[in-house]
């Protein structure tokens, strides 16, 4: 629907040097959220002369780059503003392939044809997979606006992993420059800075990992009243290049943050702070990122691929410190989607403690014979398990995410392997304790998990290198064969735990069950908040150690003198 009155127009971080009317527009929003624009192309492209009034425009100032590649491509703003800038080359890349036949389909007449021009060349595909695979090299790669601002800055993005911005992944698009190329990088500006100093840190981290002697100078940061942009460039930034960035922002507006040698009196000139904030934690980071980290009210430690909560700010020392401002909107800066998983656990936590310890009140003691049952070491097992399956299968979700390049086809692949082999690991389960006996069958399943437990935490690197460049059905298939042994050994602990309980004390199955259910429950979530905060190799270590727990307290009868 188009309204008469109030015309849609969406051109992030937007001067107000800017003198030309931004262009038509549709506004594209997925799930209610995460909003793109589709530009009308224009007859003239002086008409498109908005879009170098952005902040994401700086580094087309800084050179003239003729291969470009757009990460996030979106309803296709960056590539315009590439094309404006008369790019040579232009490789973007789009996750959503609704989007991408919009642009190119549906709406190709409005948009001009974009992506179908001779020097466009898009890729639907995850950014960070796409990448990993490519051997191409590029003048710059800009990823510009790919998050949504509303979701983002309530706090509801903190629980989320995102591989984009991982020490990892910006390590791999510096290898994936030129000589002299730039990496760009285009988000909402919010205050008390948090994500931008964030991401300023990771390129400090990534640089000094990569060997340069002085990162400090291959740094830039700007701001406008919206948006930031960092710049990282494989190399020096030059005595012309920081003229032409000083130029660059003073006919538009925008405020320099950082760059080597920048004085406090260049900065917070135009859209004025209390304090200069970006460029006091720039320098910060620069000189102190120790104490930084410690001292600073918000959690500004990069990401990596083992903990990738780039959004994750949270502080439990600043909690109170914010919550006595919540007369003031201070309650804006809570994340809230740490707090309600927290709260979450301890429901789950206490909820579990009363389901598992009521029913043993009404629980009648079998009569005594040379075997019975220690209801503690029943505990422990059948809880333990509950534990260790869903750490497990959290685990591999995440590390086979950046391996499948996609979400949504890594939990289907996942979820189905380890349903469908520990299916099958629990049927054979009996035909082996036909065999070996209740107690032998049980552990030989858990010492088959902790052996394919340690094989993967040392070689899955290693193996996803290898097989990295293949097609995505090959590394499906894969999948599903690594996945195999291991499921295959998780369906054997809890049947043959229940066979062994039920020839003794059949009346606490149903308990053994039910034990094992709240382990489940509370596992899904504390596993994500151990992994919030110490990464997911220890969530393996643990689901391991659970394990270990459950081994160690089967059988569960016990002889009486």
């Amino acid at each position: 629907m188009q309204s008469p009155d109030v015309p849609f127009r969406y051109v992030p971080g937007l001067s107000m040097a800017s003198v030309v009317e931004p262009l038509q527009q549709l506004g594209v929003f997925t799930n209610g959220d995460g909003m793109s624009a589709i530009t009308k192309y224009p007859e003239k492209m002086q008409k498109l002369d908005y879009l170098d009034y952005q902040t994401s425009a700086l580094a087309y100032h800084l050179s003239d780059p003729d291969k470009v590649l757009i990460l996030g491509a979106g309803g296709g703003s960056e590539i315009l503003q590439a094309l404006y800038h008369e790019t040579k080359e232009i490789d973007a890349v789009e996750i959503d392939p609704n989007m991408v036949d919009l642009v190119e389909t549906k709406y190709a007449g409005f948009a001009g044809n974009i992506y179908a021009r001779e020097n466009v060349t898009v890729h639907t595909a995850e950014a960070r997979g796409f990448i990993a695979s490519s051997k191409e090299k590029y003048d710059l790669i800009q990823m510009a606006m790919v998050d949504s601002f509303g979701a983002s800055s309530a706090g509801l993005q903190s629980l989320s992993e995102n591989y984009l911005y991982t020490v990892e992944a910006l390590q791999l698009y510096l290898q994936h420059l030129k000589p002299e190329g730039y990496l760009s990088f285009t988000r909402w500006l919010k205050l008390p800075p948090r994500d931008t100093l964030k991401l300023f840190a990771t390129a400090i981290e990534v640089l000094e990992r990569n060997g340069v002697e002085d990162p400090k100078k291959h740094l830039v940061l700007i701001r406008g009243l919206q948006t930031s942009t960092l710049l990282i460039k494989n190399g020096i930034f030059s005595s012309s290049e920081i003229t032409e960035l000083k130029r660059f922002c003073d006919r538009r507006f925008f405020d320099i943050a950082y760059y080597s040698g920048l004085k406090k009196s260049e900065t917070n000139r135009y859209n004025i702070l209390d304090k200069p904030y970006f460029f006091q934690g720039t320098h910060a980071l620069l000189e102190n990122r120790v104490e930084y980290y410690r001292d600073y009210k918000f959690d500004i430690r990069p990401a990596s691929d083992d903990r990738p909560y780039f959004y994750h700010f949270f502080k439990w020392e600043t909690l109170e410190e914010i919550f006595a401002l919540r007369g003031t909107g201070g309650l804006q800066l809570l994340e809230w989607g740490y707090l309600v998983l927290v709260a979450a656990l301890l429901q789950a936590v206490i909820a579990s403690i009363v389901l598992i310890l009521l029913p043993l009140i009404r629980y009648r003691k079998a009569e005594k014979s040379r075997i019975t049952t220690s209801k503690m070491r029943v505990l422990v097992y059948f809880f333990a398990l509950g534990l260790g399956f869903l750490f497990l299968e959290i685990y591999f979700i995440q590390r086979f995410i950046l391996f499948l390049s996609h979400p949504l086809y890594t939990v289907a692949v996942v979820l189905s392997s380890f349903l469908i082999f520990a299916g099958l690991g629990s049927s054979y389960s009996k035909r082996l304790s036909e065999l070996k006996g209740y107690s032998k069958s049980a552990r030989y399943g858990i010492v088959g998990i902790f052996v394919f437990g340690l094989f993967y935490v040392l070689t899955l690197d290693h193996i996803f290198g290898f097989l990295l460049t293949q097609t995505d059905s090959i590394k499906i298939a894969a999948s599903v064969v690594l996945i195999a042994p291991l499921a295959f050994a998780m369906g054997m602990p809890f049947p043959m735990g229940l066979s062994e309980l039920g020839r003794h004390s059949e009346s606490l199955i149903p308990w053994a069950w039910g034990v094992n259910g709240c382990a489940s429950v509370i596992s899904a979530v504390a596993a994500t908040l151990v992994a919030i905060h110490f990464g997911f190799t220890v969530v393996m270590i643990m689901a391991l150690l659970f394990y270990l727990a459950a081994y160690l307290s089967f059988p569960v009868q016990i002889k009486v003198p």
